[in-house]
């Protein structure tokens, strides 16, 4: 599987890594990535799922080095790792971080990404400034992959095939979008600027948003009428 006309700096962040990362970092990033993309599992796509892998495999090819033996020295506690929900990546607020045996109430500015830094002055045991590394983990409906959030929404058999206005309720409210007959399947919409918000030298990203069918869901004929239906109720109009 290859990922045609896909650099290595965007192989990275399809995985939600800023810059190249050990081989630790990197298959935990993978793993992460591959799981809330599993087209078999709520949440998944089978498209993201192939990019997620074809540039798991360009990084492995591009960075693969014969495996070194480790030197017969102590190494120091890997530190804790700050996890996010989505949500939490978006517009920032207080997380807890348990470090070794405190539990720590620090704040999260918004737009981190999975592999920033999240800095704690003096945090260390001697003092100093402790780093500890931001994992954004699924949640709330969405998965954050780079600076672009993805997420599924339910619409009617019907409007997929013949087309129409289509409503998404978003973290950011309710967006239309207009699908045009014959739309293969899967159908992906984009919602430009609905991603992270930009941060440091990192651009916000978009919304990326995977239709699927539902009957649950009522078509764009059924709606207009339930919201004709509230407007005009007798109490409305007696007001």
């Amino acid at each position: 599987m290859t990922a045609p006309g896909l650099t290595l700096t965007e192989a990275y962040a399809v995985l939600g890594l800023r810059d190249p990362a050990d081989r630790a970092d990197l298959t935990c990033a993978f793993r992460l990535a591959v799981k809330s993309a599993r087209p078999d599992l709520a949440g998944g796509d089978e498209q993201r799922f192939r990019e997620v892998i074809a540039a798991y495999r360009l990084i492995q090819s591009q960075t693969s080095r014969p495996a070194a033996l480790p030197a017969p020295s102590l190494r120091a506690p890997a530190p804790p790792v700050v996890g996010l929900t989505p949500m939490q990546a978006l517009a920032g607020g207080e997380v807890t971080v348990h470090l070794g045996g405190r539990t720590l109430n620090v704040h999260a500015p918004a737009g981190l990404r999975t592999g920033d830094h999240l800095r704690l002055k003096a945090a260390g045991a001697d003092g100093s400034d402790l780093h500890l590394p931001v994992l954004v983990r699924p949640g709330d409906g969405l998965v954050v992959l780079g600076d672009d959030l993805h997420m599924r929404w339910g619409a009617s058999p019907r409007l997929l095939a013949d087309g129409g206005r289509v409503e998404i309720e978003t973290h950011a409210g309710l967006r239309s979008a207009w699908l045009t007959p014959g739309l293969q399947s899967p159908v992906r919409l984009r919602l430009r600027d609905l991603g992270l918000p930009a941060r440091g030298n990192r651009q916000g990203g978009h919304l990326f948003v995977t239709l699927f069918p539902s009957e649950d869901v009522p078509s764009a004929a059924e709606d207009l009428l339930a919201r004709f239906t509230r407007v005009w109720t007798p109490d409305r109009l007696a007001a």
